[in-house]
């Protein structure tokens, strides 16, 4: 699929262009306190003209044949580039979960530490996270590490995209 870059694009969003559209893949999670599984996801990142780009993400635990077995995690967010390379993630979860992550992109990947959460009463253990986004070969790649429920920061998701809209 060829990418074009929207010509009314801000300017502040050209490190982050290369995420706008739809994106559909796989990948594995798992931690010391889950089985490890693997999960289909959706992603759609899209813009409206002002500097932010917005997030929704959809997951679903997927059988050993690739058929959705239930829902697993959703995530709505912003993403706000700043000078420097500088930027910021804002995600919602309805699990009762706020992050913000704050890091750096560079041409075509993006580092990213929780700078805060904040849990509801009801929320599970939930502490701090890295989340690390890539485009290798046309797809995006990323990866996250957990520290939640007792547990140190570590490997918890990782999943390969490809662009279809």
């Amino acid at each position: 699929m060829v990418f074009h870059l929207d010509t009314d694009l801000p300017r502040e969003l050209a490190p982050l262009a290369w995420m706008i559209g739809r994106w559909e893949g796989a990948g594995v999670v798992g931690y010391p306190t889950i089985e490890s599984a693997h999960f289909g996801q959706e992603l759609e990142v899209s813009h409206d003209g002002r500097p932010f780009l917005t997030w929704q993400s959809r997951t679903w635990l997927l059988d050993e044949a690739g058929e959705k077995v239930r829902p697993l995690a959703t995530e709505l967010g912003f993403w706000r580039p700043f000078e420097d390379g500088e930027v910021e993630l804002l995600l919602t979860h309805p699990t009762g979960i706020v992050e913000l992550y704050f890091g750096k992109t560079e041409p075509a990947k993006v580092e990213l530490r929780t700078d805060g959460v904040i849990r509801s009463p009801h929320a599970k253990e939930y502490n701090a996270a890295t989340r690390l986004y890539g485009l290798v070969n046309s797809n995006l790649l990323w990866a996250m590490d957990m520290a939640a429920v007792g547990q140190e920061l570590q490997s918890h998701v990782s999943a390969e995209l490809k662009r279809v809209g």
